[in-house]
């Protein structure tokens, strides 16, 4: 088994945050903070489904990830040279809404050890929107 797709994986992670970060411009993701999480490469390089997380809620974020999967050609038309494959994978956006999960998680912990009673519904996460 070759490692090769986890070698492309990171350095499509690494040149993809470099592309939202400094050479995509966008009115859509003005004041909106994108970070590439993780990538996801196909066994045959075909494919590579970048995970981001997009610091927004609701309409921002919705707008935000039309903006990325609009511009998907784009990254990978800027990703060809730095990468040097001959084939360059289909650039597919998804939400990673781990580390959201994580600071709620981690906000319940602490006010459970302060005292703090949690409703049932917002233990459950029934209060929070999709």
């Amino acid at each position: 088994m070759s490692n090769r797709p986890e070698r492309v994986a990171e350095r499509i992670k690494r040149e993809a945050a470099d592309i939202l970060e400094n050479t995509l411009r966008d009115p859509r993701l003005e004041r909106i903070m994108v970070s590439v999480t993780d990538v996801e490469v196909t066994r045959d390089l075909s494919v590579a489904r970048v995970f981001v997380s997009v610091l927004a809620r609701g309409p921002g974020r919705d707008r935000a990830m039309e903006a990325l999967r609009s511009a998907a050609g784009f990254v990978r038309h800027e990703l060809a040279p730095r990468l040097g494959l001959r084939e360059v994978p289909e650039v597919r956006f998804e939400l990673d809404t781990s580390l959201e999960h994580g600071a709620r998680v981690d906000d319940l912990l602490r006010r459970l050890a302060a005292g703090e009673e949690i409703p049932d519904q917002e233990r459950s996460g029934e209060d929070e929107p999709q």
